[in-house]
């Protein structure tokens, strides 16, 4: 029996990661603490066993955001990457990390608590296309120079059962 594999990695491919099957409890966090660690409105997370998960490429530096808590991240672009606690059985993901983030959809919104007061009336803001019109080349301009690692240069391998 094989298992579905997600892999994910940093923005500039320093990291790259794999989760054996499927992602756990994908939720979104407005907890401060994620507030802060992502630099925005929440931290979208889903879950892994340890040992389906397999860093495939780079070492995390890794925040101790509180006594139980960690926060790993790439040392080298920033992205925010991972989140554990001490003891557990699983390591947590950020969904926007993954190389296909819409395959994990969220089922839950935690630490509600400190979710900020305009949070739902976010989608009945206008919306846009990217546009950089700033630029002389566009969006285009950005694109053709950029230093993002792609997300499609991982191959997707079955998984035996055992790993």
């Amino acid at each position: 029996m094989t298992k579905q594999v997600h892999s994910g990695g940093c923005q500039c491919g320093a990291i790259r990661y794999k989760i054996a099957g499927e992602p756990g409890y994908p939720h979104l966090c407005h907890c401060r603490m994620c507030q802060k660690a992502s630099g925005n409105l929440f931290m979208a997370l889903a879950g892994s066993r340890q040992e389906d998960f397999l860093l495939m490429r780079g070492e995390p530096s890794w925040f101790q955001s509180s006594d139980p808590c960690g926060r790993g991240f790439c040392k080298d672009c920033g992205t925010p990457l991972f989140f554990r606690t001490k003891g557990s059985p699983y390591i947590s993901v950020t969904i926007g990390s993954l190389d296909q983030p819409e395959a994990v959809v969220p089922v839950s919104q935690d630490g509600v608590e400190s979710r900020l007061p305009y949070f739902n009336a976010l989608f009945s803001l206008p919306e846009n296309v990217t546009d950089r019109s700033d630029l002389p080349e566009g969006a285009a301009g950005i694109a053709a120079t950029s230093r993002q690692h792609p997300d499609h240069d991982t191959v997707l391998w079955p998984v035996s059962k055992d790993r």
